[in-house]
């Protein structure tokens, strides 16, 4: 079983995804992480401030992780993997005035900020992940304060049981 919890930058998909490996045993990879380790970057973007992503280079680096199953993957984006890697895709939201100040805190330059409220605004992770996978298994979850957090971890920890019951036989 594989997940994926895309969402804008600073919407807790790190802490979410973080605590539920923790405590249902899956690997968790953070993409941003995986690339920062493995230099797996194509340039520069000087406007946004940071290094360009390789998503092919990505996606090789993963395929044996995912082929094997098991593994949640964080990371905004969704629409360069593959289908088959995932069975169910949460997109975690926050209100704007919550994500404003969690992005401010990071210290994000105006534009970075306001591209990433706009972003949330137009729901344009939400759209992607629709765009990418079977609209069945894309699920959008709350994530504006520290409850959201339990809640959307028994969720997902529901599904991922059911998930097992359905498919072990």
């Amino acid at each position: 079983t594989c997940y994926r919890r895309p969402g804008t930058p600073g919407v807790g998909k790190t802490t979410l995804g973080k605590e539920l490996a923790s405590r249902s045993g899956l690997k968790y990879i953070n993409v941003g992480d995986l690339a920062r380790e493995g230099q797996l970057y194509d340039g520069y973007d000087e406007e946004y401030d940071c290094p360009i992503l390789d998503e092919d280079r990505v996606v090789d680096e993963l395929e044996n992780q995912m082929s094997e199953g098991g593994v949640i993957v964080d990371y905004h984006g969704c629409d360069f993997f593959p289908e088959r890697w995932f069975h169910i895709v949460f997109v975690l939201r926050a209100d704007n005035s919550v994500l404003y100040k969690r992005l401010e805190t990071r210290g994000y330059n105006e534009k970075k900020l306001k591209d990433n409220i706009q972003c949330e605004i137009f729901q344009v992770l939400y759209e992607e992940a629709l765009a990418s996978y079977k609209e069945e298994i894309v699920h959008q979850l709350p994530s504006n304060k520290p409850e959201d957090l339990e809640d959307n971890i028994n969720q997902i920890l529901k599904w991922i049981e059911q998930w097992i019951k359905d498919h072990s036989s």
